[in-house]
C-alpha cells in the first residue's frame, strides 16, 4: 500500500480526479490549501507554485492505493505535466506504508 500526496492548483482539480479514477483509485480525499513559497530564486522550476511571494489557491489530495497502481498514476501525471504550457504542474509524493489498520 502507498500513500500519495498530490498538490495542484485549483484549476487542475478535474484532471487530478480523472487521473485517480482512471488509474484504479477507489477513494481519496482532498482539501483546499493555500500554496506559498518564499523564493527569491529566479529558477522557477524549484518552485511548486507559479510565482514567488504569492499565495495560490491549491488542492492537496491524500490517496491510499495498492503499490501496483502507482506506476500508472505517475505516468498519467507525467503525461499531463508534459502537455502544460503553464509554470504550474501537478506534484506528487509517494510514501510507503509500513503498517495499516
Amino acid at each position: 500500500m502507498k500513500l500519495l500526496l498530490i498538490t495542484a492548483i485549483k484549476e487542475f482539480e478535474s484532471e487530478v480526479k480523472n487521473i485517480l479514477v482512471k488509474s484504479g483509485s477507489k477513494s481519496f480525499t482532498y482539501n483546499s490549501v493555500k500554496g506559498y513559497k518564499n523564493c527569491n530564486n529566479t529558477n522557477l522550476s524549484d518552485n511548486w507554485f507559479a510565482s514567488s511571494y504569492t499565495e495560490t489557491d491549491s488542492l492537496l489530495f491524500t490517496v491510499f492505493v495498492p503499490k501496483e497502481n502507482t506506476p500508472l498514476i505517475l505516468k498519467k501525471i507525467e503525461e499531463f505535466n508534459a502537455e502544460q504550457e503553464t509554470l504550474s504542474k501537478i506534484h506528487i509524493a509517494l510514501v510507503a506504508l509500513e503498517q495499516q489498520f
